[in-house]
Parts: C-alpha cells; structure tokens; sequence
C-alpha cells in the first residue's frame, strides 16, 4: 500500500520506493529530494541483495533494509527547496549598467554596503537598514555602572 514503510525483499519488482538505505546502520540517503522517487528492478534471494534505479537513471545494489512505498511528494515539487539555489553570481564582477556594485578597476563596491529600509527598489541591494545586533553595552550592565556611581560617591577608588 502506498506509504507503507516495508523491507526492500516484501515490495515486489517494479514498485516505485523512495528513501532507501544504501548501507546497514545509516540513515536513509536514496531517492529523498521532493518528487524523486526509485524503482526496485530484481532481488536476489542469495545474498540478501535487492537492485534498484535510481532518479539519476543508475542502477545500484543495495541490502534488503527498510524503505518507504511510492514517492517523496508530486514530480511537480522536484527540487522545490533547491530552486533557489541558483544562479549565483558576484555583484562586483558585473559592469554598473548590471548592479549597483559594478565597475571599477579593482572589485570594490565602492561606498557603504548598508542602504536605508524607504531606498528605491533598484537600490536595494546588499544590507537593507543593517543595524548592530545584541544588547547594547548600557543596558546589560546598569547595574554596574549605578554601583561604579556608588562607589565613586563613597570616595573608595
């Protein structure tokens, strides 16, 4: 039944599996990005072996652990979280006609990284209304500094 988490050897040949394990005693790492999914081709009752294909169209061997029937989400959501990954590219690589931090002779942006929070769209780039973070050095330790007054006051140096 789709969902079933079963041994590799109880799932018959042709079934669609994904999140198999590829060595005893580690965790699952066959077929688990959003949409890819394997495919159990044979399995050979004499050493405990059971083929499958993978999503890169290779076949591979793999002992009769546990894995999980039919697939990790729709084909529609195949490398849902790694679309944004790319392309990445270096803003002062590019000419300025490109980005706000291209051109120069050496790769510089040239002025302060940080732009204000109400700057138009185009100039958006980089920190946007950057600000320090932590606890600011007056009010972590006031009572220090009310106890330094204190002190002070006393004449005790």
């Amino acid at each position: 039944m789709v969902g079933n988490v079963l041994l590799l050897r109880s799932i018959p040949e042709g079934a669609v599996v994904c999140n198999v394990k590829h060595h005893v005693g580690v965790r699952s790492t066959l077929a688990r990005a959003s949409g890819d999914n394997a495919i159990v081709m044979g399995h050979n009752p004499d050493n405990g072996t059971s083929r499958i294909k993978l999503p890169s169209g290779a076949n591979t061997i793999v002992p009769r652990l546990r894995s999980l029937c039919w697939k990790a989400g729709n084909a529609y959501h195949k490398y849902r979280v790694k679309r944004s990954s790319w392309p990445k590219f270096s803003g002062v690589a590019v000419n300025p006609v490109e980005y706000p931090h291209g051109g120069g002779n050496q790769q510089h942006i040239g002025h302060a990284s940080t732009v204000r929070n109400d700057a138009p769209p185009s100039q958006k780039v980089c920190l946007i209304a950057a600000r320090k973070t932590g606890t600011s050095p007056w009010t972590e330790c006031c009572s220090c500094f009310s106890r330094l007054v204190y002190k002070y006051s006393l004449g005790h140096f």
